[in-house]
This record gives structure tokens, C-alpha cells and sequence, in this order.
């Protein structure tokens, strides 16, 4: 007897620790709670689960109560029923989901675009977000991969007309970034390739990321000064072109879908959040160096106005090794095993796409 009390102790005082152990009753009421909100966005009570489970809804308000204990569930105000709270859903997707099949999905449209060889790689990627925010009425984003790590191999000058010049910044990553610049009448071009020859000889083997740095600080040298005669165009041109290796290549689709959810009713709510994606905010939600799928919940995202929201993520490998990311922003009341489920298939055929083309 005293064996049992002391178990119970033991049992209770996990609890109260909040524990990630659930019997298979309370895995059960999780799961239907999470699954009717999700549908319903409105609280769930004990009868619409007693229905389901058949087991009297005092069986139910006694789970639903131990759950909330252990901070599964929340209660609103409005009502009686309970809503899932954001350690519910974390325990949904990394128990409860794993022990279920995931959705086979209806990918016929994702198929048609992946099987269809005439459209460009960026077009392809491009209705694929957008494809992805429909089906889940959420934002969808696609980050490319940036060059910001990678090194200058080499810097080029072409003459275009008498009047302007191209100059082209080529990576050790194959990546090319160019900048057109105008060649005034008092720039002789055979001194412009001269600047552009020293430029080499400087930043050759540089990361992109300390390139201004250099740049600024060689320029200081009297020497070089000399020799760069036409230093404030060719530099500021050149910094410019450097500038768009750190810019990540994006597209970012459905974000009217937000103004439909319920948890946007809220005008401030809904401020913030655009405020979000138009000053690019939204991107350091993103998680880009992941494996498999990462899914961020509410307090789990660093932004703001993005304490309401769920970011589900997953890589895709480009050439050369190098990765891009595609990921879903929407409430935390989101279906998550339909995200999950596209952002696996995405993610897979993504990285199939740079391998074939």
C-alpha cells in the first residue's frame, strides 16, 4: 500500500513538473481538441468530444481538466470549452503525429508543374509557392540561397558604348553579379581596366562579406588613392553590385490569407503583422539551417508580431551543395499535418528539380 502511495507521488509530482507522459485516452482527447479547433477555431467542450470518443462527457471534463493541469490546454473566457495551448501543439506534432500516418495529400497540381519541362527553374519555384498558400489558405515563402559566404574569384570590366561600362563580380560559388555603370568624357577606358586590375589584385579570395570593409580601408591608402582617379563611381558601383550577394532571392506569396483567419480580427494584430513582411521582418522567422522539418510555435518565434503564428520549415538543396528554404507562416492554429505533409513533398522535389536541370 505504501509502495502504491508512493508511486502515485511520484506520478503526480511528474505532472506537476509537466512531463510529456500521456496515457492513450488524454493522447486521444489531445488530438481530437487540436484537430476540432483547428477546423472550427472555436473552443472545444466535453460533449462534441464525448460524441466522438463515446465516453460520457464528465469522462471528458475530467481529462480536459488534467490536461489544462499539465499545460496542455488552455481555457478562454467566452466559453467553457478549451482551446490547445502551445506545448499542446508541440506535443501533437512530435508525439502524437509521428504515431500516425501522414496525409498522402492531393499533389496532382504540385506533379503537373514538377513533370512540366518547358517552364524556367525560378517560374517553376515561383507557382509552387504560390500553389502551397492555396492549399493551405497561410503565406508561403521560398528563400534562394545567398552568396553572402562565398569568395570573389573575379572582377571584370566590359565596355559597352563610349559612354558606359559593365562591370561583373564572379564568385568562387559560380554566382555573377553585374552593375552598369556611365563613363564620362574625361574617363579614358584603358585607365578604368587599370582600376579594375587592381581591384582584382585586392580582392581576390575575399569573402563577400568583409568586401566593403576592404574596400574602405585600401582606399585610404595614399597609394591607392592615386591610382583611383575615379574611385567614387567605380567603388560605389562596385560596393553596390556586392550588396545584392547578401540580398537572398525570394518570393513570398499569400499574405492576404491572414486577413481570413480569425485570429487577425484584431486590426492591431493584423498592423503588426503586415508591418512584418513589408519591412522583410518576417524572414528572421525563417528558419534556414535545418534539418528535416523545423516547426516554430507562437513565444518560439523571436518576432513580435509573430507570438500568434506557427513557422513550419524545411531546406532544398541547389547546386554546388548549397541550400534554399520554403516555409509556411500561419496561425498556430494551422493543419499541421497537411503543412507538414507539403512541406516534405516540396522540400524533396525542390532539391529533384536543380538536380535535373
Amino acid at each position: 500500500m505504501r509502495a502504491c502511495i508512493m508511486m502515485l507521488a511520484i506520478r503526480e509530482t511528474e505532472c506537476q513538473r509537466g512531463e510529456n507522459v500521456l496515457n492513450e485516452r488524454q493522447e486521444l482527447v489531445l488530438k481530437l481538441i487540436v484537430e476540432e479547433y483547428v477546423k472550427s477555431a472555436e473552443p472545444v467542450g466535453s460533449r462534441t468530444l464525448s460524441k466522438q470518443m463515446d465516453v460520457s462527457p464528465a469522462t471528458i471534463r475530467n481529462e480536459m481538466s488534467d490536461l489544462e493541469d499539465l499545460g496542455f490546454l488552455e481555457k478562454t473566457h467566452t466559453s467553457s470549452g478549451r482551446v490547445p495551448s502551445e506545448k499542446g501543439y508541440r506535443y501533437y506534432i512530435e508525439t502524437i503525429l509521428k504515431n500516425v500516418e501522414m496525409e498522402n495529400g492531393d499533389f496532382t497540381k504540385f506533379d503537373d508543374l514538377f513533370e512540366n519541362r518547358e517552364i524556367e527553374r525560378e517560374d517553376v519555384i515561383k507557382e509552387a509557392i504560390s500553389l502551397l498558400s492555396q492549399a493551405t489558405n497561410c503565406t508561403a515563402i521560398a528563400l534562394g540561397p545567398n552568396a553572402y559566404n562565398s569568395r570573389v574569384k573575379k572582377v571584370q570590366l566590359i565596355p559597352l558604348r563610349e559612354t558606359s561600362a559593365l562591370i561583373l563580380v564572379i564568385t568562387n560559388m559560380g554566382y555573377v553579379e553585374s552593375k552598369q555603370i556611365a563613363v564620362s568624357e574625361d574617363m579614358e577606358m584603358s585607365e578604368l581596366v587599370k582600376v579594375i586590375d587592381l581591384l582584382n589584385e585586392l580582392l581576390v579570395d575575399t569573402p563577400i562579406s568583409q568586401v566593403s570593409e576592404k574596400l574602405h580601408y585600401e582606399i585610404e591608402r595614399q597609394k591607392i588613392k592615386e591610382l583611383l582617379k575615379y574611385r567614387e563611381t567605380i567603388v560605389d558601383s562596385f560596393i553596390e553590385a556586392f550588396s545584392k550577394f547578401a540580398q537572398t532571392k525570394y518570393y513570398l506569396t499569400g499574405q492576404s490569407n491572414m486577413l481570413y483567419q480569425p485570429e487577425f480580427n484584431d486590426i492591431q494584430k493584423l498592423r503588426e503583422f503586415l508591418n512584418t513582411i513589408e519591412n522583410n521582418e518576417i524572414f528572421k522567422i525563417v528558419e534556414t539551417d535545418t534539418d528535416g522539418v523545423s516547426v516554430k510555435i507562437g513565444h518560439e518565434n523571436t518576432v513580435t508580431a509573430m507570438r500568434d503564428c506557427t513557422v513550419v520549415s524545411a531546406n532544398y538543396e541547389t547546386e554546388g551543395g548549397e541550400k534554399g528554404t520554403i516555409s509556411v507562416v500561419g496561425p498556430t492554429r494551422m493543419e499541421y499535418r497537411k503543412v507538414i505533409t507539403l512541406i516534405k513533398y516540396l522540400s524533396r522535389h525542390l532539391t529533384k528539380l536543380y538536380e535535373d536541370k
